[in-house]
C-alpha cells in the first residue's frame, strides 16, 4: 500500500509539473503511449497476454490522439520528462492497482485502496510541501476562493480515484487505458475551449480516429478472446497456419 500510494502521490505530482511547462496537448500526446506500455507492464508483472488483433488495434487509439493535438505541439525538457515519467507510474500503478484487487493473495475493495494509498499519498505529500512550498508568499495570495476552489478540486479528484478503483476490477489494465484515451481526447477538446485555441480539422479527425480505435478494440478483444478459447479446445489447430 505503502508503494501504490508513492506512485500515486508521483503520477499526481510529475503531472502537474508537465503542465506547468508544457502545453495540455502535449501532455496527452505523451500519454497516448499508455496502452502499448500498459500491455508490456500488464505481461510482465501480471502475465496478463494481449492478443495480435487487441494490440493492432491499439495504433489507431494511439494516432487519432496524437493528430488532436498535432495542431498545438510545444516543446521544453522539463515538461517532457515529467509527462513521460507520470506516464510511466501511472500505468505501474494500475497494473499494481489490479493485482491487489483482484489477486490471489490479496483482494482490497476499491475503498480500502482509496483509503490506504490516500494515507501513504499523505506521508509522501507532508515533506514535499515542507521543502517545496514558500509558505510566507502562498499565505499572501491564498482567500476564500482559492480555498473553495481546493475543496473542490480535492472532492473531484476523490471520486475520480476512487471510480478508476472500482473500473479496474471489472475490467484488465489495458482496457482501463484505452478508456483513458477517450478521456484525454475529450481533455484536449475542453482544453480547447477554456483557453480559446482555435479548432482544426486534424483535431476532429483525430477524435474520430479515437472513437473508431476503441470500437476496434472491443471487437478485437472479442476476437482474440474466442481465438484462444478455439485453441484451448482444439490445441492442434494452435499449430496449424490458419489458426
Amino acid at each position: 500500500m505503502i508503494l501504490l500510494g508513492c506512485m500515486r502521490f508521483c503520477t499526481v505530482f510529475l503531472g502537474l509539473v508537465a503542465l506547468k511547462h508544457v502545453a495540455v496537448s502535449l501532455t496527452e500526446t505523451v500519454k497516448s503511449s499508455a496502452p502499448l506500455l500498459t500491455c508490456f507492464i500488464s505481461y510482465a508483472f501480471i502475465g496478463e497476454y494481449t492478443g495480435m488483433y487487441t494490440f493492432m488495434s491499439l495504433i489507431p487509439i494511439m494516432s487519432g490522439l496524437a493528430l488532436c493535438s498535432a495542431y498545438e505541439l510545444s516543446f521544453n525538457i522539463k515538461g517532457f520528462i515529467a509527462a513521460l515519467a507520470t506516464n510511466l507510474t501511472d500505468c505501474l500503478q494500475n497494473v499494481y492497482s489490479k493485482s491487489l484487487i483482484s489477486g490471489e493473495k490479496y483482494r482490497y475493495t476499491p475503498v480500502e485502496l482509496q483509503f490506504y494509498t490516500s494515507m501513504s499519498s499523505l506521508a509522501v505529500q507532508i515533506p514535499a510541501c515542507y521543502f517545496m512550498i514558500d509558505m510566507g508568499s502562498t499565505s499572501k495570495t491564498f482567500d476564500t476562493f482559492m480555498f473553495l476552489a481546493y475543496v473542490v478540486d480535492g472532492i473531484c479528484f476523490h471520486f475520480q480515484s476512487l471510480s478508476a478503483y472500482v473500473l479496474m476490477s471489472y475490467i484488465s489494465p489495458v482496457t482501463h487505458s484505452v478508456a483513458n484515451t477517450v478521456k484525454r481526447a475529450l481533455l484536449i477538446w475542453i482544453s480547447i475551449l477554456l483557453f480559446g485555441n482555435p479548432m482544426t480539422f486534424l483535431s476532429g479527425l483525430g477524435t474520430v480516429i479515437v472513437t473508431i480505435g476503441v470500437l476496434l478494440y472491443t471487437k478485437a478483444k472479442e476476437v482474440d478472446h474466442n481465438r484462444r478459447e478455439l485453441i484451448q479446445t482444439y490445441p492442434r489447430l494452435g499449430e496449424t497456419k490458419d489458426v
